[in-house]
């Protein structure tokens, strides 16, 4: 299954309905971003409370299963809405904690990429952790303890609108072409211009009095492309040349939208 960014986000949107408003939109913006990277992942965990952590906490202690926390209940981030939890999001629509899977087929781990993607938007990762590392785990503390939390204390506006604002900034960085891409558009905008030459040539051959079917999507994306005023009348050969340009995807804008 190929997952939708909506559906990947509304898979993790009960989980972070809990999250301050700075994580909450660093925990977005981590969806988003490895999506891009072509890793869907699902958010796990986002606040929990007092008593849940309690619960992990007596897990592989009091009660039966492996030790997963050392934090007992206030002692832990997630308690105040500063920490998530991820796992990758299978095809199957399952999960998996695989650190070494290469979804994508890129030759990177996808973990390590949805790593990256945190530590850019400002994340803490819990695999730097010296002592008990936790994989899944990311948290954005503004520089409190969870002394200082049990205390009362909480990030200022200024500190939540600053990270805000900086993955505001990450969204726009990302929707900007590099000085590469903006080449590589350049140089297919002259190619394609020279391709309109050649078609206008043909254009003069003999009219064909229908467009042949094989042909019919190329000359549409042609046209919706702004390349070509009319599909009508075309000679064989330009509709065979429409549909060359077509399948070497010239008629696509950058982005992948005609």
């Amino acid at each position: 299954m190929t997952y939708t960014i909506a559906q990947v986000r509304a898979k993790s949107a009960a989980k972070l309905s809990g999250l301050l408003s700075a994580d909450k939109a660093a925990a977005e913006a981590l969806i988003d971003f490895a999506y891009a990277c072509g890793v869907p992942i699902v958010i796990t965990q986002g606040l929990r409370t007092i008593a849940e952590q309690d619960g992990l906490y007596a897990q592989g202690r009091t009660k039966p299963g492996q030790i997963v926390t050392n934090a007992r209940g206030g002692y832990s981030y997630h308690n105040f809405s500063v920490a998530i939890d991820f796992a990758l999001l299978l095809p199957n629509g399952g999960v998996s904690w695989d650190t070494k899977r290469d979804g994508d087929g890129d030759g990177i781990a996808d973990w390590d990429e949805v790593v990256a993607q945190a530590k850019r938007i400002g994340w803490d990762w819990g695999g730097d952790w010296r002592t008990f590392t936790d994989l899944p785990h990311f948290e954005m503390t503004f520089g409190l303890s969870t002394a200082d939390y049990r205390a009362g204390k909480r990030p200022t506006q200024a500190q939540l609108d600053a990270v805000i604002a900086r993955v505001k900034g990450l969204y726009e960085e990302a929707d900007e072409m590099t000085a590469t891409e903006k080449a590589e558009f350049k140089a297919l905008q002259e190619t394609v211009a020279k391709q309109a030459e050649t078609i206008a040539t043909l254009e003069g051959k003999t009219k064909m009095t229908a467009i042949p079917s094989w042909a019919t999507q190329a000359c549409v994306n042609a046209k919706a492309a702004g390349f070509i005023d009319t599909t009508a009348d075309g000679s064989y050969d330009f509709y065979r040349m429409i549909t060359l340009l077509d399948r070497a995807g010239l008629f696509v804008k950058k982005g992948g939208a005609i």
